[in-house]
């Protein structure tokens, strides 16, 4: 990803977080810095933003130093983003380099939780209050798992049927029964429903009937699936970033976590709305088009990855590694491999000579990588 300048907290917030709060991590272009204003205006918790702004070139540098001075205005005017966001500005010639930017807000969020959000969904409701409860809860199981980095927990998004009314965040609605009332009118419905892969695993039918307080675990998961999670900001992997553009990146962000052994649990009680605006249908259109070119070669290579990592560490066998072999037996190829190493890779009663060509095994295909 060169040439590329990174400028981390290129605007560093002036207030100091709980070590165990929420940071919302994002990334943001000029042409949204509106949207981000609101967004800081309704959440409560700290930030990492990475903010994008084409390289200059000789004839562009005009460019450059209208951004900069829009987002210096952005800052200095907006007293929740001055106090509660750490703004890191990334320069590239590279439009839409959106794993790289994630992954950036990621690594320099400075709590120990996270929630991976695109900027344009409007936060509806409290949950940043329910969820920390959840983590103090030292009984309940599912925020056990969270702190302990095995589990992240979803916000099921949705978007309005007509984009129109889509755009004013000020009437979207507040509490869980306004959102039915409008799901059920027509009006609202799951996001990007069109492609079932990206959301249907939050099963929005249990969503829209599970009892206040409930959380349910993802069941049917579908290796396009593309919530919006808190997790451990150290928890599974990274957002693969040869995936540029439209099309698949947030995806293998959510693929390789949950391939490392984390699993997804809906909160019943809670929900993003997508803000509407006009997409650069022909960029995506060609964007997605390559990156399902490299879709393939991306799961091959993190399932070998993974079942190379969990049969080196012992693991193999047990729930940890279960994500991974449940979804790489569904790959052409990869499913013999995983049931010949779960074979080789025996307790600890088998010989140690065949867990040594199991790891050998593994081994020469993850070096084709």
């Amino acid at each position: 990803m060169h040439p590329m300048r990174i400028f981390p907290y290129f605007y560093k917030a002036s207030e100091t977080f709980e070590d165990e709060d929420i940071t919302i991590t994002t990334l943001v272009t000029p042409n949204r810095f509106e949207v981000l204003r609101k967004l800081a205006a309704r959440y409560e918790g700290p930030l990492s933003v990475t903010v994008h702004i084409p390289l200059p070139t000789s004839n562009s540098k005009s460019t450059l130093h209208k951004s900069l001075l829009a987002l210096h205005a952005l800052v200095t005017n907006s007293p929740d983003l001055a106090s509660r966001a750490d703004i890191h500005l990334v320069l590239s010639p590279f439009p839409r380099a959106f794993n790289t930017w994630r992954n950036l807000a990621r690594l320099l969020a400075r709590t120990i939780y996270i929630l991976l959000l695109d900027v344009d969904f409007a936060i509806c409701t409290d949950w940043r209050a329910s969820v920390s409860a959840l983590l103090r809860d030292g009984e309940n199981d599912v925020g056990q798992r969270v702190r302990g980095g095995i589990a992240a927990l979803v916000l099921p998004a949705f978007e309005y049927v007509k984009q129109a009314e889509g755009r004013n965040q000020a009437v979207f609605p507040q509490d869980k029964k306004a959102l039915l009332g409008l799901v059920h009118a027509n009006r609202i419905a799951p996001f990007h429903a069109s492609f079932s892969a990206g959301h249907n695993s939050t099963d929005y039918r249990r969503f829209y009937t599970a009892k206040p307080g409930e959380v349910y675990k993802v069941t049917q998961y579908q290796a396009g699936y593309e919530p919006y999670v808190v997790v451990r900001k150290d928890a599974g992997g990274w957002c693969d970033e040869r995936f540029t553009g439209y099309g698949g990146n947030k995806a293998a962000c959510l693929f390789e976590m949950y391939l490392s052994g984390v699993s997804f649990y809906v909160l019943s009680d809670h929900f993003l709305i997508h803000q509407s605006h006009t997409y650069e249908e022909e960029a995506r259109k060609n964007e997605r088009r390559y990156n399902r070119k490299i879709h393939s070669d991306f799961r091959e290579e993190t399932c070998l990855r993974y079942l190379k990592r969990f049969s080196d560490q012992g693991v193999l066998n047990t729930t940890h590694a279960s994500n991974a072999q449940e979804e790489c037996r569904k790959i052409k190829g990869i499913g013999k491999i995983v049931t010949q190493v779960k074979q080789f890779h025996c307790t600890h009663a088998c010989k140690k000579s065949y867990r040594t060509t199991a790891a050998r095994w593994l081994s020469k295909y993850v070096g084709r990588m």
